[in-house]
Formats: structure tokens, sequence, C-alpha cells
């Protein structure tokens, strides 16, 4: 197993989006169309201004541009935030690229496409971007519904650092998920249907606070149960006992379940409900003084919106704890983080209070395609590209990632060495504002050998 466990902390997007599932359907809009140009900060060297000797090498690449789509689900029924973070930080990576002359003296033109949360919408504007607009490959793709994800596997787009709230990155060989797989990716969902995942984040919270009782909450829906099903197996595989606490998604009992956390001496809480769902929690849990040691969030709730969604759970606030595998946004002493937080404030400077991990994310795919088209010289092909991604060798993003590949597992249900990095939200940081403070100094030597865990999409 290589990078399941990032897979398995964004799993639970899955269950983020149940109450959506109403037939709620939104027009597609294209949210915008830019050729970058704006200053950025990566971490990448400059680009040398030699004489252009380059050719249109392969579809959407011309002597002076390459073309690359980013599909995201801007307007879905889960607001202009759930889905959109990643496509800003692309876009604010290639400005910065452009800005330092392109790659090889190519400048990348980002081509936008807003799917709306819907399915067919996904469908309509993956075909557009390829058919249309010819694009040579999608970057930080991040939308509710990929449905057009056979569509772009079956015409060999390189789909580079997607973030995988579905299995589609599991499952085509070009499309190549923000985590990496350990997964065959031969057109059939892992290894003969299942998934694996290690139990890392609870043996973090098992060895460093020293939590014994765990709770997983779920809603009274088949997707929350099964990733539940699946985060008591983990726990319990760590030794933790396991209270489960399942509530009514139409009438849910938040008071209910804070006084059953508490009777059972609930010291650590997991969950499979959204982020609504969880300021509940976090509120009922103050409100019947629950004294719990931890409330673990997955990477999408790894934000900045957590000082006002929680406002009304101050204790419970301070209790939240995140975990990713890669380096926190906060974190500007190490330099891609820094080159990150500068590209954000010159294209998006209106986006300073809204970063996330998720963007962290989308800015990281953007550098993946950066050094994977960079390794062709000046003949770019898919097929170097995808070279690149296949490598043996491990990418961890100048710094700014866990190491991850696209290797595939010979042993998925044995054991693997897995790292990740951990937050926890403090309101005395940031000279009182709030923030997440790093737990783990060294993310990569934040490492643990665990068992890998199947599991059913």
């Amino acid at each position: 197993m290589s990078f399941r466990s990032g897979v398995v902390q964004v799993a639970a997007v899955g269950v983020l989006l149940l109450g959506t599932g109403c037939g709620t359907r939104l027009h597609k809009t294209s949210f915008a169309t830019t050729t970058s140009a704006n200053a950025g900060g990566s971490a990448q060297s400059t680009t040398s201004t030699k004489a252009n000797n380059n050719t249109a090498s392969d579809v959407g690449v011309t002597p002076n541009e390459i073309r690359v789509g980013v599909v995201a689900s801007i307007t879905s029924p889960l607001g202009p935030d759930a889905f959109s973070q990643s496509s800003y930080s692309v876009r604010a990576y290639f400005d910065g690229l452009n800005d330092r002359g392109g790659i090889n003296a190519r400048k990348v033109k980002v081509i936008t496409c807003d799917d709306g949360g819907a399915g067919t919408d996904d469908s309509t504007c993956v075909q557009k971007l390829i058919e249309q607009d010819k694009v040579f490959a999608l970057v930080g793709t991040s939308t509710f519904n990929y449905a057009g994800a056979p569509f772009v596997n079956q015409h060999g787009v390189p789909d580079i650092g997607g973030q995988p709230v579905g299995n589609e990155y599991d499952q085509y060989p070009h499309l190549f998920g923000i985590y990496g797989s350990s997964s065959p990716r031969n057109g059939t969902i892992g290894f003969n249907g299942k998934l694996y995942g290690g139990t890392e984040v609870y043996r973090y919270f098992k060895e460093k606070l020293g939590a014994k009782v765990a709770a997983v909450v779920s809603y009274n829906i088949s997707d929350s149960q099964r990733f539940a099903n699946y985060t008591a197996a983990g726990l319990r595989a760590e030794g933790f006992k396991v209270v489960t606490a399942q509530v009514d998604f139409s009438a849910p009992n938040w008071d209910a379940v804070a006084l059953n956390f508490r009777s059972k001496k609930v010291d650590l809480v997991f969950d499979a409900i959204e982020n609504n769902g969880n300021v509940k929690l976090c509120e009922a849990i103050d409100r019947n003084h629950a004294p719990i040691k931890a409330k673990v969030l997955t990477v999408q709730s790894w934000s900045d919106s957590v000082r006002t969604d929680y406002k009304a759970a101050p204790i419970c606030r301070n209790a939240l704890y995140a975990t990713a595998n890669d380096l926190s946004y906060a974190d500007t002493q190490y330099p891609p983080v820094a080159a990150f937080r500068a590209d954000m404030k010159r294209s998006f400077p209106e986006r300073e209070d809204k970063l996330s991990m998720w963007s962290v994310e989308g800015w990281a795919a953007a550098q993946w395609f950066d050094d994977a088209v960079r390794s062709c010289g000046e003949k770019v092909t898919r097929t170097c590209v995808e070279a690149f991604m296949n490598r043996a060798e491990p990418y961890d993003g100048h710094g700014l990632l866990t190491p991850r590949s696209f290797v595939v597992s010979i042993n998925p249900g044995g054991t693997s060495h897995n790292c990740l990095n951990v937050a926890r939200w403090q309101d005395s940081a940031e000279g009182g504002r709030g923030g997440w403070v790093t737990q783990t100094p060294d993310m990569n030597a934040n490492c643990f050998d665990v068992p890998s865990l199947a599991y059913s999409p």
C-alpha cells in the first residue's frame, strides 16, 4: 500500500455531500477563462529565456503555449467554497509560472469550467475542454460527481493532481490523483473491487494523546455508515474501545450523542458526517460538558473557516485536530508554503482569509504538472508527461508533500509505512485570531508501520 491513507482521509467528502443528492440541478457556467499573467512566487527555478525551438508536439501544445483545463464544482449545492479552493490555487500557480516565462518559453493557458456539481454537466465540461478547447491535460480537478472521468481516460488525457472524491483515481490509468495510488488502475476499482487504507491516524492519537475510547459518528445513510464502519474497524485494529453513534440525518439529536460520549468516557471523536453536522456536534459537546481530548477532522476541514464556523463551541474548537499528507498552509517557514502563499496573495488577495489544505493541494497539483512537463524538454507529449507520473521514484512536491507514487502494490493487505502531518486549532494562535498549529515538526518523521485494511467503495 502506498498512499491510500490520503484517499481514506478524503473519502469522507462523499459523506459531506449526502444531503445534496435530492434532485437539485444547477445550470453549467464557465466561471473564468484566463490566460495567466500575474506575478507569482512558486518554488520552481526561473525559466530560461533562450531562443524558442519548441514545436507543436501534441494536442494543446504550440511553440508558445500549453493549454490545460480545470474542472471544479463552483456552483454546487454545497456553496462556492466547497470545491473551488483548489481551482484558485491552480490558477495562482500558473500565474506565477507564466510571470517567470512559463515552461521552456511556453506559457500555460488555463481554461476553466464549472460543472455545478452535476454529473451530466461534468461530462459536458470535460467534452468541451477536450474536443473544443483541445486542452493538453486537466490539472487539479475538484468535482462533486466526476461523471466525465471515463471520457477523459478514453481520450488519453492526463488528469494530474485531482481531488479524489469518488473512486475514479483508483480506476483509470490516465487519472493521477493528488494522493497517488497503489491500485492497478486498469479500469476496475482498486484490487478486485477493494481499496486499502492504513491506520496511522488512529495510531498517532493513541500514542501521542493516550486516547483509549473513540467514538465514530454517522448518519443513518448507507454511504455514511460504510465510511463509519471502516473507521471503526481501523480504530479497533489499533486497540481502541469504539463507541458508535448513529444519528437521524433529517432530525439529528446532537445532545443525546454528546451525553452518550460523557457517559462512555469518550476521549477521541471521529465522524462520517458533513461540516455543518460537525459544527452542531461540537456545540453539543460544549453544551453538555463532554470532556474529549480531540475531535478529529478530515483534510477538507483543515481551513480558516473553523475560526467562524465553530464560534459557538470554543472548548470543542480548541480540541479540533486535522490530519493531512502535506505541509500546513500556516507554516510559511518552508519555501514551498511561502511560495504558495505569495502566489495566492498576488492572484487572489480577496481569499487571504479563505485558505485551506485543499488550496495547498491544488497548487501542488499545478507544480506536479510543471515538473512533469519540464521533464520532457522542448518536445512535450502526453506520453512523456505520463511517464513522469508513473515513474518508480516517489514525488514529494519539493518537500510540500509526503512522498507518493502510482506504483502498484504487490501486497495491498500487508503492512505499510505511512507518514502524516497533524495540526490542532488554537484560539491563541496568530495573535489571538486563532489558527492551526502544527503538532508534528517533521511530517516525514511522523511515520508508523501499520496494517492496511480492505474496504468496499
